[in-house]
């Protein structure tokens, strides 16, 4: 459905993408990895057309349709937030109007055996039947439950949306996306600013649906639900993997293994072959030799190591102090903001070496709570601090809070005291800051690096209470993984709100569950918490998945016109499976280039070389003439579609 095709980016002299390949097929759904800078982004702009490639081609049939997301939004602040989701069918209103249009005309005519009356009516029975696959008599309905899934309650509906964070505004973007019912979703970081709830609903959402989708995403559980191949962008090549992001994992591990070897083979061989060169440059006698190493070396295709795996590095919080049995405790506390009660009436406790998740739809609390325990605001009942307990605090926004001014290092080394200031270089290399990057102004640092940075500073005072707040917004997956296993470590007592489900198994021993202004505790696993509400999505979406395939269909005018149509679309069908067998036969050509690929960077024989490049050219030129017979194809393909009787 879409193929990407020898892309090239260049960025002065720097090339983002070196001749990138894939197809992303109809009903594919595909996890875009790679670091960040790798270029996940850009590709998606490229495809929607809002960047350009240097080189190479992007092509998809002329009607596709996308649902973009893009992770910055500007946003427009004159409607209520169900208006704002009914733009999203703007198509079915053009859809009425032209059948409205159509009819009128039709109305007048008495010109019943004519051509052109029989193509009105024709137009007319497509455009009705494509009005059918939208519900129009349920676009309200529609509208207000994706909002549901994605958070909002019916009083929300008909607030006007400045009332509201640009993190739930990215909510009704993402609504309009997909009432839109694209045949592709384009998908910059969807979860960045949803609760588990709101992730779980828009993962069965995304998993039921028909159509294709890309994703970009550090959250690892939503990935290997949702996904069933894995697309990674290295050093300006893309590798294909055909499984969800935790088996990618492994498998990346073993290719950046026998990479690893191969550049080390190779590098072996070009200084011993610069040893030659050097050593027999000027004897008569070995002329003939030292200028056949010379032109081997010219076209040594040098092999790259893509960069290397963070996710071993391990970082240490410092002992807690003992701090009282009872580390906090909260009897009848509540919370409101003047009518409105968030917390009400209740009562919990956290002791010395508890791990406690805080759990719930946004909105509910869990951050309320949170200050409350710092004392940040006032509240009614009681909260008590536990005997020696010392708090070290992440809020939500702590990388905003970082002086700008300051260097990676300043910003350490100024609060560091005692000790640990001979320990500060150690302490930013353990979050992956060293060489010339400590000396980076905050300014310039991306979302994650800042995330990092403010985590590096809870290292310089031994904290016996951990308070983080949304600690893994902006962090990538490796970066969660090492402060996971850091806090799996931790002796002291955690406070931790999350809605990364993976970032949450096997940590806290607690979870206290927020919502309709009470707290709930719970001993199990969040997995386990999760579990019957996932049941009952799923129970949810089978319904609407069995009421969708019982529809009827809009039966045709005539006789005639329906004999015409069933040619026509077993036409239709034989040129699809035509297309489809033509993309089994691509991705085949891509995976044995692929392998190639690895197998001409671990030869140096080269009577093995050229039997190996000559396969390799066999399967490239294989590729070549199946992309451009689908290409011929997907234009039948439009030509036969336009033509419906």
């Amino acid at each position: 459905m879409i193929s990407i095709n020898n892309v090239t980016v260049d960025f002065g002299k720097f090339q983002l993408f070196k001749q990138i390949s894939f197809l992303i097929t109809k009903q594919d759904k595909v996890g875009l990895v790679g670091k960040n800078g790798a270029g996940k982004s850009t590709l998606l702009k490229l495809i929607t057309g809002l960047d350009q490639a240097s080189s190479g081609q992007i092509s998809m049939p002329k009607d596709t349709v996308l649902g973009y997301l893009p992770q910055q939004i500007t946003y427009s602040d004159t409607r209520t937030v169900r208006e704002e989701a009914m733009l999203a069918f703007e198509i079915v209103i053009n859809l009425q109007n032209d059948i409205e249009n159509i009819t009128q005309e039709l109305a007048i005519r008495n010109d019943y055996d004519s051509d052109d009356y029989v193509k009105l009516i024709s137009l007319l029975t497509d455009k009705n039947e494509r009005l059918a696959m939208f519900e129009p008599e349920k676009m309200g309905a529609n509208a207000e439950q994706v909002l549901k899934g994605l958070g909002f309650t019916d009083d929300d509906f008909i607030r006007p949306t400045y009332e509201f964070s640009g993190g739930w505004r990215m909510r009704i973007e993402l609504a309009k996306i997909l009432l839109k019912r694209p045949d592709a979703f384009l998908l910059d970081e969807p979860t960045n600013h949803l609760d588990i709830e709101s992730i779980q609903w828009l993962e069965g959402f995304l998993k039921a649906y028909k159509g294709a989708v890309l994703v970009i995403s550090h959250d690892r559980k939503f990935l290997d639900n949702l996904t069933k191949r894995t697309v990674e962008i290295s050093m300006g090549r893309v590798y294909d993997y055909k499984v969800s992001y935790t088996k990618y994992v492994q498998l990346r591990e073993e290719r950046l293994t026998q990479q690893l070897a191969a550049y080390e083979n190779q590098q072996k061989m070009i200084q011993e072959t610069e040893r030659f060169i050097e050593r027999f440059r000027y004897k008569a006698t070995k002329a003939v030799q030292v200028q056949s190493r010379i032109k081997q070396l010219d076209k040594v295709e040098r092999i790259e190591i893509d960069e290397i795996d963070k996710s071993h590095i391990n970082i240490k919080f410092p002992s807690a102090p003992r701090s009282g049995t009872i580390v906090v405790e909260g009897i009848r506390a509540s919370k409101a903001y003047k009518e409105h009660v968030v917390l009400n009436d209740i009562d919990f406790t956290i002791e010395r070496g508890d791990k406690v998740a805080f759990i719930g739809k946004n909105g509910e609390g869990k951050s309320t709570l949170v200050k409350m325990i710092l004392k940040e605001i006032d509240y009614q009942g009681e909260l008590k601090i536990g005997h020696n307990v010392e708090i070290g605090y992440f809020a939500q926004n702590q990388e905003l809070l970082l002086d700008e001014a300051k260097t990676v290092f300043e910003t350490i080394d100024d609060i560091a005291v005692g000790a640990v200031r001979t320990k500060v270089r150690d302490i930013l290399g353990a979050f992956m800051f060293s060489g010339e990057s400590i000396d980076k102004k905050v300014q310039v640092l991306s979302g994650g690096e800042r995330a990092r940075l403010a985590i590096a500073q809870l290292l310089l005072k031994p904290y016996n209470l951990l308070i983080l707040d949304e600690p893994t917004n902006h962090l990538d997956i490796a970066s969660k993984d090492i402060l996971k296993r850091a806090l799996q470590n931790y002796d002291g007592t955690i406070i931790l709100v999350s809605h990364d489900r993976y970032f949450l198994e096997d940590l806290p021993n607690k979870v206290y569950e927020f919502t309709n202004k009470k707290v709930k505790l719970h001993l199990d696993s969040v997995a386990h918490i999760l579990q019957n509400k996932i049941e009952l999505q799923q129970k949810i979406n089978l319904a609407s998945k069995k009421s969708k395939s019982s529809e009827i269909v809009v039966a045709s005018d005539s006789k005639k016109i329906y004999q015409l149509r069933k040619e026509h679309d077993k036409l239709l069908r034989k040129t699809e499976r035509e297309i489809e067998q033509l993309e089994n036969n691509i991705e085949l050509a891509d995976s044995k280039i692929s392998e190639l690929e690895v197998k001409l960077s671990q030869n140096t024989n080269e009577s093995n070389v050229h039997e190996i490049s000559k396969e390799y050219n066999q399967w490239k030129i294989k590729s070549k003439e199946s992309m451009e017979k689908w290409e011929l194809l997907h234009e039948k393909l439009e030509n036969i579609a336009a033509k419906r009787p």
